[in-house]
Formats: C-alpha cells, structure tokens, sequence
C-alpha cells in the first residue's frame, strides 16, 4: 500500500491485550476484505506491555504492509500512544480504535463517512451496557456544562482531521480532551451512534475511584487552559474586583456603624483589610498573568512558524 494512497489511519493503543491480537487482525482482514479499502492502515502503538502484545501483533501481520505496529518500554498511557500513532500515521482522517474490539470497524466506517460530509471531528455516542456507566454519564454531563460542546460523549470511538491533533495539547490523560480543545479551535463537531460490544478477552483497564478524581483536576486544568490562560485578568481580575468592591461596601458599613452609632467590631475590620489585599494581589497576579500569556502567545507564534517551515 503507497503512502500516497493512505487515507484513514486507524490508530490501536494497546496495553497487555495479547489475547485480543487475534481476533483484532481477524476484525481488520475481514472489514478490508467486505469493503475492499486499500486506503485504510492500521497502526498498533504497544504502551509498555508486559505481555507478548507487540510480538503477537507483528507475528500475525508479516508481510501486511496495511498493519503497522510501534511499541515503547514503559507504560506512559493513552495519550502517549495517541501521540506516537499520530506521528507515525500517513493519512489525513485519524480513528481511535481500542484494542480490546468493544468498537466495531463498521462504526469506525461511519465516523469516518461523516468527516467526509464535511465535519472536522466526528464522536460516537456509546449504545448499550456498560461498565462503569453511571460514573461515565456524569462525567460527560459536568463535561458538557462545562465546556458547553455539542457531544455528549467525550471517551468512545472519535474520527478527526489530522489537523485537528495539531491544535491540540496532549498532556498526559488529556486524550479525554480531545473534543472540548477541538471545539475551542472552532473546529465543526458531531456525534452518532455507536453500539458497544462487551470486551472480547482479557480485564478492564479502568483503575477504580483514583481515575475519577484524576479526571475531574485534569477537567478543571483543561477548563482554565481554555478559558483563562489567554486571558488571565478575566479570571484574576474579576476574582479580585469582587474582593475590593466587598471590602469596600463592608468598610463603609463599618464606619458608619461606628461613628453614626458607636458600634464597632475589630473582626469586621480584619475582615475589611483581608479582602481588600486580596483583591490587590488578584488584581497582581493577573497582571503577571497577561505578561507570561504574552509571552506564551509568542512563542506558539514562532513554533506554528516552525512548523510551516
């Protein structure tokens, strides 16, 4: 298969599945043989399994050129691999496949068919059960209040533009992010449904309640990175503005109390000079933070530059 002809990178994170491996080429041969795509390519990224995974894979795929695989030592998560598989893809639709086939190619099919409606990034809608449904479903809810993108599933099966992925900082766990940067940027987003099909061997990789708290810190830096790193004195300075205006009406309260009544109260007036230099030094840091936003402006200025170059 010729890199010019390459049009869909299909790009399979995988962590201990060996027992998938089969049954995941199996899926791949038999969707390419139903469908007759010679532009589609396969890639696997290994994220530090202690398995046979990556031997697997590359066992059953001599002399494939549509099936590649990559793999590092340790394992450094999804979004580590998303980024080595976005590296070393050839084409110019990008779909997040998981490797234990609870998404089926056929679905990854219509994503795809959407993207070439028109859209820059096209999210499937999770249809079935699930484990770890109600945590999943709040999770997408706060994540959509928050970030007020038209998906209401952030983490199953996705297809995108590479060009997309270009915008997009990827952190470590910020895969889940994906949509809400990509919206930011002004990219045209939607959602299907997608059936969702129980796990074909192996366990789970979800790590219980430390993945929940991790995901909601990692929801609220994406948030201020969206909302306020560009524009810091929005956040500092209204925080700030609201501090000095509360001290101020307290502090006249205050005064007035005690000369118009003879009524004073030392814990008012502590209260007083804590908000005000509060709101003094929100005010500070939101002028430092529009310096280093400036200073961040620049620099992704001269590494978009770079990167035409």
């Amino acid at each position: 298969m010729k890199k010019s002809l390459i049009k869909v990178s299909v790009l399979i994170p995988a962590y201990n599945e060996e027992e998938n491996v089969p049954y995941l080429i199996e899926e791949i041969e038999s969707f390419l043989k139903k469908h007759k795509f010679n532009d589609w390519e396969f890639i696997l990224i290994d994220d530090g399994s202690t398995d046979r995974t990556y031997d697997r894979f590359r066992e059953l795929s001599r002399g494939k050129e549509y099936l590649r695989a990559f793999r590092y030592i340790k394992n450094q998560g999804k979004t580590r691999a998303l980024v080595v598989g976005y590296r070393k893809s050839r084409g110019e639709v990008l779909v997040i496949f998981d490797a234990d086939l609870q998404f089926s190619l056929d679905d990854a099919k219509k994503l795809v068919n959407k993207i070439e409606e028109g859209y820059d990034l096209v999210a499937g809608k999770k249809m079935g059960k699930y484990q770890k449904k109600f945590v999943s479903t709040v999770y997408n809810r706060l994540a959509q209040i928050v970030f007020g993108v038209p998906v209401s599933d952030m983490n199953a099966m996705k297809a995108f533009r590479k060009s997309v992925l270009k915008e997009v900082p990827l952190r470590k766990d910020w895969h889940r992010y994906i949509i809400p940067f990509a919206w930011e940027q002004g990219f045209a987003l939607t959602e299907i449904p997608i059936s969702l099909r129980p796990r074909k061997m192996g366990e789970s990789k979800y790590r219980g309640i430390g993945r929940i708290i991790v995901g909601f810190m990692d929801l609220l830096a994406v948030k201020f990175q969206i909302t306020f790193l560009h524009k810091p004195m929005l956040f500092f300075g209204t925080i700030g503005l609201f501090s000095l205006s509360l001290g101020t009406i307290i502090g006249i309260i205050a005064i007035i109390m005690r000369f118009a009544f003879q009524q004073g109260n030392r814990s008012i007036v502590l209260l007083v000079i804590l908000l005000i230099i509060s709101g003094l030094l929100l005010f500070a840091i939101g002028f430092i933070g529009e310096g280093l936003a400036g200073i961040y402006d620049r620099l992704e200025k001269i590494e978009n530059n770079l990167k035409e170059e």
